[in-house]
C-alpha cells in the first residue's frame, strides 16, 4: 500500500509508492487533506502496477476528489483558460507583448482544432512537441522557439492556477536552427544605396524612409507616428517607442525638417504615413510594411526577387537572413554619426536605447548635443527629385 509523507515546508501530502521494477516513487498528490491524498496515493501505485495511461489516472483522481468533497475538478479548456489569462496579463505587459500573446495563442488553439474546447488537461506532451516541429517546418528556429517560450509560460501558470495537474510543455526543449537557415549579418546602407531606393519610392515611403534615416527608429514607431508627435516649430518629435516603452525626443534633422515643411500638416490626430498606419493598426507586426520595403529593395537589385510561384519550401518556408531591411536604416544612422565624429553617448541617445542596462552604461545626454548630432547626418535626399 503506498505511504504518504508532508514536506515540513509544504502543505500538500506527498504520495510514495513502489513502480514495477521495485523502485520508490514519490510524487505530490496536490491535496492537504490526508483522505484523498492517500487514496490518490493508491491510485498512484495502481495506475503504475496496470500500467493504466495519464487520462485514466486523471479521471480516477477526479472521481476521488468529487466523491470526498463534492466539487467537481474538471479542468477548463484550453481555450476557455486563454481569454482568462490574457485580460489578467493585459496590465502586467507591453502592449506589443500582449499582442504577441494573443497572436501565438490563436496559432496554438488554430493547431489544437477541437481539442481546444475540451478540458485542457487532456493536452499532452506529444501535441505540444508536434505543434512544435509543425512550427519549425515553416518557421524559422529563433521564431518557433519564441512560440514556444509563450506555451510554456502559458501552461506553467495554468499548473500553479492548478487548471491543470501536470505541465505537457515542461520537458519540451527547443528546435535547432536548420543547416538552411544562415545568419546573415545586417549592415548599413551607403549613400548611393539610399538614394536609389528613395528613387523608386512613392511620396509615402520616401517621408518614411527619411524619418527611419533622420530618427534611427524603428519602422513599427514611424508608422504609427501623428501629426501631434511633431513640433517643427522647436524642432522635436516626442514618441513613446512599441519595443522599450521609453519616451524619446528627437531633434528634426535639417533633411527631415525640409521634407516636413515641403508637406501638409494634417490634424494632430491624423497619422503622418496614413497607409501604413493602417497596415500597422491591422497586425500585430510590421512583417507587411517589411515586406513593402523589400520590395523596394529588389527594385533596386539591392535584395533577390521572390518569385510568386509556390517554393519547394511553401511560402512559409523559414525566412533567410536578409542583410539589408528597414531596420538597416538604424545601422546607417549610428554609422554616420560616428564616422562624424560624434560621442557613443549622444549616438545611443538618440537612436533609444534596447534595454535598461544599456541606457545605465551611458550619462544623461541633453538635447542641444543630439541636435548637434542629427544635424551632422548627410542629407541623401538632396539629389533626388
Amino acid at each position: 500500500m503506498a505511504s504518504l509523507w508532508k514536506h515540513p515546508q509544504s502543505k500538500y501530502w506527498v504520495a510514495r509508492f513502489c513502480d514495477p521494477t521495485g523502485k520508490t516513487r514519490n510524487r505530490s498528490t496536490k491535496e492537504t487533506n490526508r483522505r484523498l491524498a492517500q487514496k490518490i496515493a493508491d491510485s498512484f501505485e495502481d495506475a503504475t502496477r496496470k500500467k493504466r495511461t495519464i487520462k485514466q489516472v486523471r479521471e480516477v483522481i477526479a472521481a476521488l476528489h468529487q466523491e470526498i468533497t463534492g466539487e467537481n475538478v474538471q479542468s477548463p479548456s484550453f481555450k476557455l483558460f486563454i481569454s482568462g489569462w490574457i485580460k489578467r496579463k493585459a496590465p502586467e505587459v507591453k502592449a506589443s507583448t500582449l499582442k504577441f500573446y494573443e497572436g501565438t495563442t490563436k496559432k496554438f488553439i488554430t493547431f489544437l482544432g477541437k481539442l481546444a474546447d475540451v478540458p485542457m488537461s487532456e493536452i499532452t506532451v506529444n501535441h505540444v512537441v508536434k505543434y512544435r516541429n509543425e512550427q519549425a517546418e515553416k518557421l524559422a528556429a529563433r521564431t518557433a522557439n519564441h512560440d514556444l517560450k509563450a506555451l510554456k509560460t502559458i501552461f506553467r501558470d495554468a499548473l500553479r492556477d492548478q487548471a491543470i495537474s501536470e505541465d505537457p510543455s515542461a520537458n519540451v526543449i527547443p528546435v535547432k536552427p536548420k543547416k538552411t537557415e544562415t545568419t546573415v549579418r545586417r549592415r548599413a546602407f551607403t549613400v548611393e544605396e539610399l538614394k536609389a531606393v528613395v528613387s523608386v519610392a512613392d511620396a509615402e515611403w520616401k517621408s518614411m524612409i527619411c524619418f527611419g534615416l533622420y530618427t534611427g527608429q524603428r519602422l513599427a514607431d514611424i508608422a504609427g507616428l501623428k501629426w501631434e508627435n511633431v513640433d517643427l516649430k522647436r524642432g522635436q518629435i516626442r514618441l513613446v517607442t512599441g519595443k522599450t516603452e521609453k519616451v524619446m525626443l528627437l531633434p528634426i534633422a535639417a533633411p527631415l525638417r525640409k521634407l516636413l515643411v515641403g508637406r501638409v500638416v494634417g490634424p494632430e490626430a491624423q497619422p503622418i504615413h496614413p497607409n501604413a498606419f493602417e497596415v500597422i493598426s491591422r497586425n500585430t507586426t510590421a512583417s507587411l510594411l517589411s515586406a513593402q520595403f523589400g520590395r523596394l529593395l529588389a527594385t533596386v537589385g539591392l535584395k533577390e526577387k521572390k518569385p510568386h510561384r509556390k517554393s519547394a519550401e511553401g511560402r512559409d518556408g523559414a525566412r533567410r537572413g536578409e542583410a539589408l531591411s528597414f531596420h538597416c536604416l538604424r545601422h546607417t544612422a549610428v554609422t554616420f554619426l560616428k564616422d562624424a565624429g560624434i560621442p557613443q553617448a549622444a549616438v545611443m541617445e538618440l537612436v533609444g536605447h534596447d534595454s535598461e542596462q544599456m541606457s545605465a552604461h551611458y550619462t544623461h545626454v541633453g538635447f542641444d548635443a543630439l541636435n548637434q548630432a542629427a544635424q551632422a547626418l548627410p542629407d541623401v535626399f538632396a539629389a533626388v527629385e
